[in-house]
C-alpha cells in the first residue's frame, strides 16, 4: 500500500465498514490451507504430481474460484471517498434550499445532508437549527410569535405558515450582520422552506432522469427538545426515510445524530435497519477511545468529527498534530466522515483548501467529507485520480 491509502496495483483501499473485513482471519486462514494444498504438486512441473495428489490443483483451481466469490474485496476497486455536500452547495446559495440542493447534485455530490426539525402540525423540515430567525424573514412576517427568550421555533409555526417565509444567508443572531458576506447576496431572488419528503422527491427525481444515484444524508436534530415539546422526531423521520425506500443498511442514506442514546433507541427499540451515523461535538472523549469505538461499532455504521478531532494543529516542527481517532474508528470497522470542509474559512493550519482535502482524504484517509463547495471538492478528487 502506498502511503495515500491505495495499492501500488492502484485499486483504492477497502471500505472498513464492508462486513467482508471482518471475515478476513477466515480468508487468511483459507490462504493458508490453499498454499499447504498446492505445495503438494510436483515441483518440477506446473502440472500435479501424479497419484495420491493427482486432483489437487483442480481443487485448488475450485478454492481460488471460491475465494474470488466470495472475497470481492480482492479483484475489484473498492469505494472511493465520498462527496457529501453540506447544507447543498452552501457556498453558493442559501443553505438547505432545494435551489442548493439541485446545485450540489449537480457539481457531483455523493450524499446530499437534510438537518431535520419538526412543524407544529408534525411535519418535517429542512432546516439547521430549531429556530426560524438566523434564516428567514419570520421576524418581519410574524413579529409577534417568538417565546420568551426572543427566538423564534419552527416547532411554534404549522407548514402553512414557515412556507410564506423567505430564506436568505444565515446571519448572526446578535449583531444581524451575515455570517459569509461574500455568498449569496441577502435578499435577492426568492427561497424558501423545505419539507423533507419534498427534498427527497426532487433527490430521487433527479436519480431517475440522470441516471445516477446520489444519496441523502439527513441528521434528527434536537431529539431529546422535541420529546419535551411533545413529538418524537425519530419515529416522524424514520417513517418519512420508510415511506421513500429507505429501509436497511444497503440503502442510499446515511441517517446521523448527536445524541448517542437517540441512536441506540432508533438501533434498538425502533429497530432500524439503515446506517447510522455518531456526530461527535464537544463532550466526545469517551466515544472516541478505542473502547468507546468499539463500543458504537454495536449500533452505528460511522462517526462524524469535526475537522478539529483529527487534526489539532501544527507543532514546532511544522507537521500536523493529527489524532488517533481515524486510525482507531477503523480498527473498529466504522467509517469517517468529518465536518465542515469550506474554501472561506479554512482552519489556520493550511492555506489553501486543496491542502486540506489532502490531508483529511489522502494523509488520514477519512471515507467521506461534509463540504459547502462540492464542486472544489470534485476538482480535488479528479485531480488526484479518485475519480
Amino acid at each position: 500500500r502506498s502511503d495515500h491509502g491505495r495499492s501500488v496495483l492502484g485499486i483504492c483501499r477497502p471500505h472498513l465498514a464492508d462486513p467482508v473485513h471482518r471475515r478476513l482471519p477466515g480468508l487468511i486462514m483459507m490462504k493458508n490451507q490453499y498454499r499447504e494444498n498446492t505445495s503438494m504438486l510436483s515441483p518440477s512441473s506446473s502440472r500435479p504430481s501424479q497419484g495420491k495428489g493427482s486432483g489437487l490443483g483442480f481443487f485448488a483451481v475450485l478454492l481460488l474460484l471460491s475465494l474470488l466469490t466470495a472475497y470481492p474485496v480482492l479483484i475489484q476497486a473498492q469505494t472511493t471517498p465520498i462527496i457529501i455536500s453540506h447544507r447543498g452547495a452552501s457556498g453558493y446559495l442559501p443553505e438547505h434550499t432545494l435551489a442548493a440542493k439541485v446545485l450540489a447534485y449537480g457539481m457531483g455530490a455523493d450524499y446530499i445532508e437534510q438537518d431535520v426539525v419538526l412543524t407544529a402540525d408534525n411535519i418535517p423540515v429542512v432546516l439547521h437549527d430549531i429556530h426560524l430567525d438566523t434564516v428567514t424573514d419570520v421576524k418581519e412576517k410574524y413579529p409577534d410569535r417568538s417565546r420568551d427568550d426572543g427566538r423564534f421555533y419552527a416547532i411554534d409555526f404549522t407548514l402553512a405558515e414557515i412556507k410564506t417565509l423567505r430564506v436568505h444567508e444565515r446571519t448572526d443572531i446578535r449583531s444581524g450582520n451575515t455570517i459569509y458576506p461574500d455568498r449569496f447576496p441577502t435578499g435577492k431572488s426568492t427561497f424558501a422552506v423545505p419539507t423533507l419528503a419534498e427534498e427527497i422527491e426532487l433527490i430521487q427525481g433527479l436519480n431517475q432522469s440522470t441516471g445516477k444515484n446520489v444519496g441523502i444524508y439527513p441528521e434528527i436534530k434536537n431529539p431529546a427538545w422535541h420529546r419535551e415539546q411533545g413529538k418524537d422526531i425519530s419515529v416522524i423521520i424514520l417513517k418519512t426515510l420508510t415511506d421513500y425506500g429507505y429501509t436497511n443498511e444497503n440503502s442510499k442514506v446515511y441517517l446521523q445524530c448527536f445524541d448517542p442514546d437517540e441512536l441506540k433507541r432508533i438501533r434498538f427499540e425502533l429497530k432500524t435497519r439503515i446506517k447510522l451515523v455518531q456526530l461527535l461535538g464537544q463532550n466526545f472523549n469517551t466515544m472516541v477511545t478505542p473502547q468507546g469505538l468499539q463500543g458504537l461499532s454495536s449500533y452505528v455504521q460511522g462517526i462524524g468529527p469535526s475537522i478539529w478531532h483529527l487534526v489539532t494543529g501544527k507543532n514546532e516542527a511544522g507537521q500536523f498534530n493529527i489524532t488517533p481517532i481515524a486510525k482507531n474508528a477503523r480498527a473498529a470497522g466504522l467509517v469517517v466522515h468529518p465536518y465542515t470542509f469550506r474554501v472561506d474559512a479554512l482552519p489556520p493550519y493550511v492555506d489553501h483548501y486543496d491542502d486540506l482535502l489532502q490531508l483529511f482524504y489522502i494523509d488520514i484517509g477519512v471515507e467521506g467529507l461534509f463540504t459547502d463547495f462540492p464542486d472544489r471538492t470534485m476538482g480535488f478528487l479528479k485531480k488526484n485520480g479518485l475519480r
